[in-house]
């Protein structure tokens, strides 16, 4: 009889490792509702609005060697339109012959209008309170309600659209990791941190809509491309470039997945 009470049944196991994983989730969901709690307390208060009062003076003030302002960029919606133009990007561009996303589209006015070099508009992108950083923020928050619409209906966006598909299936590196090891399945979580399912338009689009974003544990707004990196980086894929065809590839993928999602930008995010 003793050595039946000290060793527990298959049953009473299986019922205290049941009991542990319901313990669990409680408390995982515990901690997202006050996460989201969080969320919705800063959404009034987003320091990213005076990130995008920056980048509107920047967009105003002329600047560079041809000492000319940014109201004449071109978007894809015209010279001077910003807004919506942000819901529709990436895409082709014919001044560059390229696909192009809101950063590296940005890039090209600051040379083009401003004489700026290429090296020169990208200086420091990554640092807060950049003029990229301030410029992609007041670009997309001119979208904020606009419904996203990338229909990658030109060749090179089509080309692009299914580079970004191989890349996110694709598995490499040390740790035999893609896109799709988190990405492709629904009602995921790293730690507390959901992880949307991007192969469907209802998780690309809770994915997609709030950024660019302010990311609280940096202290700055991160676009999309930003985003990207660092999940390239945590991958430990070679480091991809700024402003690279690759990214913008992903970008195009996740993007026409995720049309119709309402932007709410710029986001809040941990």
């Amino acid at each position: 009889m003793v050595q039946i009470l000290r060793q527990p049944t298959v049953h009473a196991f299986i019922g205290a490792t049941l009991c542990g994983v319901l313990a669990g989730i409680v408390l995982a969901d515990d901690a997202m509702e006050e996460i989201n709690k969080y969320r919705d307390m800063l959404k009034d208060d987003n320091p990213a609005e005076l990130i995008a009062m920056q980048g509107e003076d920047l967009w105003k003030t002329p600047r560079g060697p041809r000492n000319a302002t940014l109201q004449n960029c071109d978007l894809g919606l015209g010279p001077g339109v910003v807004k919506g133009a942000y819901a529709r990007l990436p895409r082709y561009f014919a001044d560059t012959g390229k696909v192009q996303d809101l950063e590296s589209r940005l890039v090209t006015c600051m040379v083009q209008l401003q004489g700026l070099t290429r090296e020169e508009a990208v200086k420091g992108w990554y640092e807060p309170g950049s003029a990229l950083e301030s410029l992609l923020t007041y670009v997309a928050a001119q979208s904020k309600g606009e419904k996203i619409d990338v229909p990658a209906a030109h060749p090179k966006e089509a080309a692009l659209y299914s580079i970004g598909e191989a890349f996110f299936w694709h598995r490499s590196g040390p740790l035999d990791f893609g896109c799709s090891t988190c990405h492709s399945h629904d009602n995921r979580r790293i730690r507390l941190q959901e992880v949307p399912n991007l192969t469907t338009a209802q998780g690309a689009r809770e994915a997609v809509a709030q950024w660019p974003a302010y990311r609280v544990s940096q202290g700055a707004v991160w676009g999309m491309e930003r985003r990207l990196l660092d999940c390239i980086r945590q991958m430990r894929y070679p480091e991809a470039d700024f402003l690279s065809d690759a990214i913008v590839a992903l970008e195009v993928y996740m993007q026409k997945n995720a049309s119709g999602a309402v932007l709410d930008v710029p986001g809040i995010k941990r």
